[in-house]
């Protein structure tokens, strides 16, 4: 088979003790899913589970112990950090039940939705979809995968954000409104989910804009650490 043009190069992550890389097929994501980010937001309660996804190649992938980069990107000026335990599907399935979604998991890692939040705000008031402000360029940085085996206690794992050394968001992963088995069970409802989807989770309250040069540093109990710088 031929193309007209060479195909992209298959986007991936690696993982934590392997050579092998985990192939992405798609990226969804949770839209406030942390009752204290829903409020910042103004939002509150336990809204049914909504999501939006990201494209594939918005990955920017941080092999444990670098230093990412992601350029500031264009059309904006109020460039958010959103900090989220991810997902990786290493089974596919449609209608999952709760009680099997772990059976569906192959590993965890840390990740950042990177948000162009006065794109997406004036998006939401002409009631228009915020693609823009969530799926561009880089808007996905993501650190190594860690299989589910050696990622000890997520569930209840602590979740946090420094930027340039400084607190931003701290948080647990016991506080999502909807726990990582129910968001499967409802992605899976809309979406029949494949081996290589990743699933940001939501991110805690605390979100707030950076700058070119600023560091971002983020951890999740058990799983590798990711820092970003943007540039």
């Amino acid at each position: 088979m031929s193309y007209l043009f060479t195909p992209p190069a298959t986007v991936a992550v690696p993982v934590v003790g392997q050579s092998a890389l985990f192939p992405v097929h798609r990226i969804y994501c949770v839209g406030r899913n942390y009752e204290e980010h829903a409020k910042e937001m103004g939002f509150t309660g336990r809204e049914p589970p909504f999501f939006f996804l990201k494209p594939a190649d918005a990955l920017v992938v941080v092999p444990a112990g670098d230093t990412g980069t992601m350029p500031y990107p264009s059309l904006t000026k109020n460039l958010h950090h959103e900090i989220e335990l991810v997902v990786a599907i290493g089974k596919g399935g449609k209608n999952i039940a709760a009680a099997q979604a772990f059976d569906h998991i192959y590993g965890y890692a840390v990740g950042l939705d990177m948000t162009r939040r006065d794109l997406q705000g004036e998006m939401k008031k002409q009631g228009r979809p915020w693609s823009i402000g969530k799926g561009f360029d880089h808007s996905a940085p993501m650190g190594p995968i860690t299989p589910a085996e050696l990622a000890g206690d997520v569930v209840n794992a602590e979740i946090w954000l420094q930027v340039n050394g400084q607190d931003r968001q701290r948080s647990h992963i016991n506080k999502l409104i909807w726990n990582i088995a129910e968001s499967i069970e409802h992605l899976s409802a809309a979406w029949e989910l494949q081996p290589g989807d990743l699933i940001f989770t939501g991110t805690p309250e605390g979100v707030a804009a950076v700058v070119s040069g600023d560091v971002m540093h983020g951890h999740i109990t058990g799983l590798g650490d990711l820092q970003v710088k943007v540039v």
